[in-house]
């Protein structure tokens, strides 16, 4: 489902001035990537993220690069690994489904792994956390799943291959 506007980010609540302008910079950049430009005629909106998947290869890569910013900024915040642990899940899932043409371009639209780690970097730095076992059994079925979608991509990719090499192989 496509949120029609992009995500609100609730001002941070903590009195430190350089924390709360960090968690700002992170969805600033979270906005910038997901959701800067309103889609004319539409209630929808799109950022760079998918916008530079449309460059092949490149696109995809760069988008998750500048993402990382986020994820560093959380180290700087000091939040707990879980979290960063789930953003980085974020990241690898966004990149891995991006880089399928067209369709990872629309996951992105959909996904926005950066509005999801700002959101998750501006609880962890603005509440108490405490680590619990629901959040481990999280992280763990995020790797599961993308290992496991990793590797059916790579079967795809080497049936299509041979496919093809059958196809304009010796007759």
């Amino acid at each position: 489902m496509v949120d029609s506007v992009p995500p609100p980010f609730s001002k941070p609540s903590s009195p430190d001035p350089q924390r709360d302008a960090l968690v700002a910079t992170a969805e600033l950049l979270a906005k910038v990537l997901d959701t800067t430009v309103k889609i004319p005629g539409t209630p929808f909106y799109v950022g760079l993220d998918p916008l530079l998947g449309l460059i092949p290869g490149l696109g995809d890569i760069l988008a998750n690069f500048i993402g990382t910013a986020i994820l560093v900024l959380a180290a700087r915040l000091q939040v707990p690994q879980i979290v960063i642990a789930r953003m980085s899940l974020n990241l690898l899932i966004n990149g891995t489904i991006g880089a399928i043409p067209i369709a990872g371009d629309l996951f992105s639209l959909w996904f926005r792994s950066h509005a999801r780690n700002a959101e998750l970097l501006r609880r962890a730095a603005t509440q108490p956390y405490r680590e619990t076992q629901q959040a481990r059994l999280y992280v763990t079925c995020i790797i599961v799943g993308t290992v496991l979608l990793l590797v059916l991509l790579i079967v795809l990719v080497l049936w299509i291959v041979m496919k093809l090499w059958d196809a304009i192989g010796p007759s």
